[in-house]
């Protein structure tokens, strides 16, 4: 059962990533399955745009301003195997819905308080999954933007391969629609469903995964590019792969009108709509595996879009409506060659198969397949709109799974809108500071909002989506010590605390040369605070760092980049 956990605090430092299934809970009977054959047709009329009701509360609007890379981490809910998405459904009861990968959908009370029933099991309709690790499962849930009245969601989720589908292929990808109880609102009638769309898949990975209604009231969904690696192989086109082929469906991000017809309607202003050689139902195109979508709930409400890179680079986008996103052409601002995918030429096409530009992201890093990169896959996140931060406000808080599969080892970062217009964001690592090294110490599955924007996130201790290690954190302001001061050495008004301990000076190596700073002084439990000047004015910059062998301190340093810290030795040593 999952269990609700308060009290513990944790403070926070960080760069993320993916994915991890069993079945827990009742079994719900499952619906007759209707026959999907491909995806299903749309209304042959394209539809108008629908009036959407918001189901967010106003969000702050600010420019973001100077702060420090540290948020504190709030348990709030475990026992999960793996969660993947957390959310309100709008109708002002203050609840919570988060989905476990193995199935289910658990509902968590205005109170904090874990129903003991799941909302929703679909575990018996989904394929079976991999304990070690998986990518299948179910990946997706979204509620109608008028759930209080007619109870409609949506889920995305892993099937068996259904019988028109190509023997040699894996499984079909299940968009549904179910409606919640008549009777009781904590449950869903799980004979209530209505498959939208069956998607067959040629291999295991890339099934991408949250789904989300935009500020238009259209329903998006993100699909990969059918999976292996390169997009190449079975299921692939040849020369194009799928990603950069828009007569299917995989590759791309969907957008569909769910009260526009049966099953569904087009939206009038697809860009493919009316267009012989590609599919009306694709938004954008050009993915890899955007497996975590999510719109901001303030400013422009853009689409931000985390898609997993192959061997070199991870990227998030801003997408808009008919762009090419670049894969296979492209990973991430690099071209791209899936016969050598462990080097980037020096030169690829500058466009698409129709002479369309390719778009690049807004963040791009080497991924840990390669020396010196960060981690294994990138996890995308929100911008954060809450009221608790508020120098965090505009920022986009996401993450990298992990640096290892076989330990769990993911980052947490922030990414701030650079000032001149088609410029790449900045990001950073945020701390940590009650881990002993500074890290999470956990794979991150995921993020998610509540009604008042603020954020949590989704975690694991193991790869795959079995056990119950699965865990849910508010994110939170770094609490305040008993002096008033917070754990980043600093009190409200950004002056420095009080130093508990003097080391020598540090010279700072970077990758363009070498900073020498003037002092280092800790101010917390693994926390240095570098400051600029003589009179321990504000701190010029600030990191976690470790006790090294012999004395003096190493280890990561921010706000720019990523650097290592090394002991200068004293003058006359040898």
């Amino acid at each position: 059962m999952v269990k609700r956990m308060t009290g513990i605090s944790l403070i926070v430092v960080a760069l993320v990533a993916l994915l991890a299934a069993c079945g827990t809970g009742p079994t719900p009977t499952p619906t007759e399955i209707a026959e999907p054959t491909e995806p299903m047709e749309p209304t042959e009329e394209p539809t108008e745009a629908p009036e959407p009701t918001p189901e967010v509360s106003p969000t702050p609007e600010a420019t973001p301003t100077e702060f420090e890379p540290v948020v504190g981490l709030e348990l709030v809910a475990e026992g999960f195997a793996a969660p993947l998405a957390l959310m309100p459904s709008g109708d002002g009861s203050g609840r919570l819905f988060v989905i476990d990968q193995t199935g289910q959908i658990w509902i968590m009370t205005p109170e904090g308080e874990m129903m003991d029933q799941p909302f929703l099991d679909v575990s018996d309709r989904m394929v079976e999954l991999s304990s070690g690790y998986d990518e299948r499962g179910l990946l997706g849930l979204a509620f109608h933007p008028n759930y209080t009245d007619n109870g409609r969601f949506y889920v995305y989720y892993s099937a068996p391969l259904r019988e028109e589908a190509p023997a040699d292929w894996n499984h079909t990808s299940h968009l549904s629609e179910f409606v919640a109880s008549a009777d009781d609102p904590t449950v869903a009638d799980p004979d209530s469903e209505r498959i939208l769309m069956a998607i067959d898949q040629p291999q295991s990975n890339h099934d991408a995964g949250q789904i989300a209604f935009g500020p238009d009231g259209y329903l998006y969904v993100p699909l990969g590019d059918g999976g292996g690696a390169n997009d190449v192989g079975t299921g692939h086109t040849p020369e194009l792969g799928n990603g950069q082929d828009v007569s299917n469906l995989l590759g791309s991000i969907l957008r569909i009108d769910v009260d526009g017809g049966d099953p569904y309607g087009v939206p009038s202003d697809n860009p493919f709509v009316g267009d012989e050689e590609g599919r009306e139902e694709i938004y954008a195109y050009g993915f890899r595996n955007p497996y975590r979508i999510a719109f901001d709930a303030g400013g422009n409400r853009e689409l931000f879009v985390g898609d997993a890179g192959q061997n070199l680079w991870e990227e998030v986008s801003i997408v808009n409506l008919g762009e090419n996103y670049g894969w296979h052409i492209k990973e991430g601002t690099h071209c791209f060659d899936p016969q050598t995918p462990d080097t980037s030429p020096e030169e690829c096409p500058d466009t698409g198969p129709m002479d369309e530009p390719l778009i690049d992201p807004i963040i791009e890093y080497q991924n840990a397949n390669a020396p010196g990169g960060l981690g294994l896959v990138v996890v995308g996140g929100n911008v954060y709109r809450g009221s608790a931060m508020p120098a965090y406000v505009g920022r986009y808080i996401f993450g990298d799974w992990s640096t290892s599969f076989q330990e769990p080892d993911g980052t947490l970062l922030v990414a701030t809108r650079p000032e001149t217009e088609g410029e790449m964001w900045t990001f950073q690592e945020l701390m940590v500071a009650t881990e002993e090294d500074g890290r999470l110490g956990r794979y991150i599955l995921s993020f998610g909002h509540d009604t008042e924007q603020e954020l949590y996130l989704l975690t694991s201790d193991t790869a795959g989506p079995s056990g119950d290690t699965g865990k849910v954190f508010r994110i939170v302001p770094p609490p305040e010590d008993d002096d008033g001061m917070t754990d980043d050495g600093t009190d409200e008004d950004g002056e420095a605390g009080a130093v508990l301990q003097s080391v020598t000076v540090m010279e700072q190596s970077v990758m363009d040369g070498s900073i020498v700073v003037d002092e280092v002084v800790s101010d917390g439990p693994g926390w240095i605070v570098i400051h600029a000047d003589e009179d321990g004015a504000r701190p010029a910059e600030t990191g976690h760092l470790e006790r090294l062998p012999g004395g003096g301190f190493g280890g990561p340093l921010h706000p720019v980049g990523t650097h290592r810290c090394l002991p200068r030795e004293p003058a006359g040593s040898t």
